[in-house]
């Protein structure tokens, strides 16, 4: 698994990355797996469902994103011009909750 530089504290997954492989190799590297455990586990690790509620905010986030069909299709051919629309759609999306709380 390719992480960023900068090294996070929690690791927000679902059920499917409930290996015991990825478990142990994200906590060797000092991170702490927030993954609830799948109902046919035998020895389930503990999870942190409190910090598990961001990931639904997460999964929110990239459906509004996906929202727009030159992002969800890619259909930007060099990864500049893609990251400048992906910029101008959350700005977008941004913009339009800021308003409505205003």
């Amino acid at each position: 698994m390719e992480l960023p530089c900068h090294k996070p504290r929690l690791l927000l997954a679902d059920k499917g990355y409930d290996g015991d492989v990825v478990c142990q190799s994200l906590l060797l590297i000092g991170i702490s797996p927030v993954i609830p455990p799948k109902s046919n586990h035998r020895d389930p690790i503990p999870c942190n469902f409190r910090a598990y509620k961001d990931r639904n905010r997460i999964e929110r986030m990239f459906n509004k994103v996906k929202q727009f069909r030159k992002i969800a299709t890619r259909y930007d051919k060099s990864k500049r011009s893609f990251a400048a629309f992906l910029n101008l759609a959350v700005a977008r999306i941004w913009l339009r909750n800021f308003v409505n709380r205003a």
